[in-house]
């Protein structure tokens, strides 16, 4: 069974049902796993959604190099937007080479309100500019380690609470990556934000290279198993 969750899970009913409720009620995932950003990518866009689909994606890219770094495509129908802190130095940290036809919001990173501000109100443009359907909003944010690296955690708790909110009262899907182990502290901490915690890693067979991830649904207390994505 595969599901647009992104990648394979099992056939149990408990599943199922779960991954069914989050796509239709509205869901916040958080990304962990140190070892692989290729992992992150190939989740990234299983949860982003197939580019057939009618979607509409906001992208949200924080300053640092602990980052997924998967970038935005005109190939995708429906409507993309980036939201990106820029450093010091005045350099945005979306990805290079990203279309110029897709719209650009850069804000400082000094404060965290003003970023949560600005994720609010994109999201509240969408909504305005398309009626959504549920799961139709996707939102990549990427990513929430130099958050943690800069802020104080509780103010970075604060501005994740307020953003999977804000994405769950307009029926979206959003995924915060965050490249630490399942067992961090900091995954700890911020964990209660969210519906699911997916791991993701990469592992090699001989020659062959394997992307894997394995789910935990935090409401029912359940887990995968480690699955290809």
């Amino acid at each position: 069974m595969r599901t647009d969750h992104g990648g394979g899970v099992p056939g149990s009913t408990t599943f199922a049902q779960t991954l069914s409720a989050l796509k239709r009620e509205g869901s916040s995932i958080l990304l962990v796993g140190r070892t692989s950003a290729t992992a992150h990518r190939a989740a990234c866009s299983r949860l982003m959604g197939d580019s057939g689909e009618p979607r509409q994606r906001l992208y949200v890219y924080t300053t640092g190099t602990e980052t997924c770094g998967q970038g935005p495509s005109t190939d995708h129908q429906g409507t993309t937007r980036i939201l990106s802190q820029e450093n010091e130095a005045g350099v945005s940290a979306s990805p290079k080479g990203v279309p110029d036809d897709i719209e650009e919001t850069v804000v400082g990173p000094q404060l965290l309100s003003t970023l949560g501000t600005s994720i609010i109100d994109a999201v509240d443009e969408m909504e305005a500019d398309h009626e959504l359907e549920p799961a139709e909003l996707r939102l990549c944010f990427d990513s929430v380690t130099p958050l943690l690296q800069e802020h104080k955690s509780q103010n970075v708790f604060r501005l994740l609470h307020m953003v999977t909110s804000r994405t769950r009262q307009a029926d979206g899907m959003g995924h915060f990556h965050l490249p630490l182990d399942r067992d961090s502290d900091y995954v700890r901490l911020l964990e209660p934000l969210f519906d699911a915690v997916v791991e993701v890693r990469r592992t090699e067979d001989g020659d062959e290279e394997r992307l894997e991830q394995r789910w935990h649904l935090r409401d029912r207390d359940a887990e995968s198993g480690w699955i290809e994505i």
